[in-house]
């Protein structure tokens, strides 16, 4: 006599495609990263993130695609930094939100690798300031998962409310937030992971974009 058991594994394999793949394999894998999902998911149905993460401020859904920033130095005016979630079509990315009243970026190079069917990895790449004259942001935002060079801050406060930081207009965290603020920063040998950034203004002297079939990364 067929066990219910039974009956049921022949109706699961009957439904799938016939191939190679190992099914239990494939979600004895899956586990973990569901079950650190849900529990991610939890945690901000319960408002357990929402002490430390609010919304970025910028207005787009993000691509969810990592992409490199690099200077040989960036000088700002007005600078804060907090914890904020940038919102995608299906997933939301922890990030650290840098804000900058007034930025000057030296040598400043923006890169973008993706994979292309038929080509391989292409890169999109965007350079200026290299010329003397620096790349200049008013109200820069961005939100980055790795940042790399050397600082310099003048009268930073560290462990600051997120919702109480001043340096850039209409740009502060959630009540409760950690967050730091800083009259002045500089960082030289910049290199920066980010998957958004948003700016009032952006002046981009002697810009250069380019398309190439490789990976032809900023660093």
């Amino acid at each position: 006599m067929t066990s219910i058991a039974d009956s049921a594994a022949q109706t699961t394999a009957s439904t799938c495609l016939t191939g190679h793949t190992r099914w239990r394999r494939l979600a004895v894998a899956m586990v973990p990263t569901l079950l650190a999902s849900a529990a991610l998911c939890t945690a901000m149905a319960r408002g357990a993130l929402a002490a430390s993460f609010g919304v970025s401020p910028n207005s787009f859904t993000v691509s969810g695609q990592s992409f490199q920033i690099g200077a040989s130095t960036l000088e700002g005016r007005g600078f804060v930094q907090f914890g904020v979630l940038d919102r995608g079509a299906h997933a939301s990315y922890p990030e650290a939100l840098s804000g900058i009243r007034y930025a000057k970026l030296y040598d400043l190079c923006q890169s973008v690798v993706q994979d292309v069917p038929l080509f391989g990895p292409v890169t999109l790449r965007l350079t200026s300031g290299d010329g003397g004259s620096p790349a200049q942001a008013y109200r820069l935002v961005a939100d980055t998962h790795d940042l790399q060079g050397d600082a310099l801050f003048h009268n930073i406060n560290i462990g600051q409310d997120a919702a109480t930081v001043r340096g850039v207009p209409g740009v502060h965290g959630e009540p409760g937030g950690f967050g730091e603020q800083a009259d002045t920063v500089r960082i030289d040998d910049l290199r920066q992971q980010t998957r958004s950034v948003s700016a009032a203004t952006f002046r981009l002297p002697g810009l250069h974009l380019s398309v190439k079939v490789g990976d032809h990364s900023c660093f």
